[in-house]
Formats: C-alpha cells, structure tokens, sequence
C-alpha cells in the first residue's frame, strides 16, 4: 500500500483504536487469553514513544513455513506499517496467533468435539467437527487455494493493495472454499485473534513493545490504576506512556 500520510486516519487505523474498549462478542474469541481494556482519552504519538527492537524471527509453533507465510502477509496486510506502528509481523501478531493456536485454545480443550455436528444458529457458538487449530488450518488452505485461483499466485506473492481486495472479498463472503465457509473462517476465528493480537498482553506474543497500548493510552495492568481512573477520567494520563505488562512484574 501507499505511504499514509500523517494527517489522514484511516478506517482501519480508526477501528484498531476503537475496539481497545470494547471486547467483540463472538464464541471462539471468549476461549483465548487475550484481555482488552479500555483506551485513555489521548494517546501519545509514534513519534514519542520508544521504537520497538528490529525482531528475531520468531520460532512457530503451530505454522508450518508455507502457513507462516500466509498468516504473515494476513497480519502485515490488515497492520500496514505507518507512523503509528511497525507491521503486523514486527508487532508480533503472527507469533500471537500461532501461540493461541499451539496452545489449549487451539486444541479444543474447552469445547465439546464429540458431535453430532448439525448446523446450529449463531447465538449457539462453535458447531463444527474441527477444534480451533484445525478449523483454522483447513480455512487457510482454501484461502490460499481460493487466492491462487482467482489471482494465479499465493496471497503473500500479491501486491499489499491486491492482498488487501482479497482480504476483504473473504470477510464479505465473496469467496468460496472447499469444505470451509471462509467468511466465517474469518470473521469468527482469524479477526478475533488479529483483534486480540493488538491489544493482548505482550507476554502471549502479540503486541510487541506495548506498541498498541501506547497508541491508545492503554497504561497497563489495571488493577494498579483504580484510583488514576477516578482522577484522570476524560484526561489523558502520563503513565500511559510506559504501560506495564505481566513480563514487568515478573
């Protein structure tokens, strides 16, 4: 994509700080470890805040390289890189998502997966013979499968503006896969985690360096603030601006 000039918010820049308010009421995202808090008034700029250390390749736990090569062009398409944070990869949302998916989240540990699968309404949560690791999986290959059909080349071989049409297109229902809904792929199970990467705690993987917490004003553990809550409600609050996580009291 473009460079985005300073001035100009985007829609995706302007959902990204609005749902750090808000947790998304969806079944599958309710099972992963991924708390979101509510943003301060203000946020302190990039510019401002401390620049997050150039990444070691992370170590995938769940992803195979051709999965990480997908997930990876997921991340950096829906977080761009721009003044406001480093791309989805250098945030950590990939290594997030795999983390989630590795783990017990992942296998179902939480679900009941003996059946019968019959086709359930939405207020009825997950009903589907797949755990979330390999829910997540066969939508990922009808994706790249989808994406190569349509396009003759693999979702990360696409330019970021093609990418980002394709993205869409499959949230939109557009896209047709074999043996997944791939709308429901991934609006109910790749978005959550794309949403919970951004504003997780730091130690499961994802936002890296606090770097959405300090683009909202998020200052960290809560428990630690009920009494700034009270004094700065409506103001934008100095600690912000080196927010604590589980790794800082550890």
């Amino acid at each position: 994509m473009s460079e985005i000039p300073a001035d100009v918010e985007t829609p995706r820049r302007r959902f990204i700080k609005n749902v750090a308010g808000v947790a998304a009421v969806i079944p599958i995202q309710a099972l992963a470890i991924a708390p979101i808090a509510a943003a301060a008034a203000s946020a302190p700029s990039a510019a401002s805040a401390p620049a997050p250390e150039s990444p070691v390749p992370d170590g995938y736990q769940s992803f195979s390289t051709d999965e990480a090569a997908f997930v990876e062009a997921v991340v950096s398409t829906m977080c761009p890189a721009d003044d406001l944070t480093p791309d989805g990869v250098a945030c950590g949302l990939a290594t997030f998502m795999d983390r989630q998916l590795a783990g017990g989240f992942g296998n179902g540990e939480r679900l009941y997966m003996e059946g019968p699968w019959s086709a359930g309404k939405p207020e009825q949560g997950y009903q589907l013979p797949f755990d979330p690791a390999g829910f997540f999986r066969a939508g990922l290959a009808a994706a790249q499968a989808a994406c190569q059909a349509a396009n003759g080349m693999k979702l990360e071989q696409l330019a970021p503006a093609q990418r980002d049409a394709f993205l869409t297109a499959l949230a939109q229902g557009k896209v047709a896969g074999d043996r997944v809904v791939l709308s429901q792929w991934f609006n109910e199970l790749v978005y959550p985690l794309f949403e919970q990467a951004c504003f997780a705690d730091p130690v499961y993987g994802g936002n890296r360096d606090k770097v959405f917490w300090r683009m909202v004003g998020y200052p960290g553990l809560p428990a630690f603030h009920s009494v700034d809550v009270r004094t700065f409600r409506g103001k934008p609050f100095p600690g912000a601006q080196q927010p604590k996580s589980i790794q800082d009291f550890s």
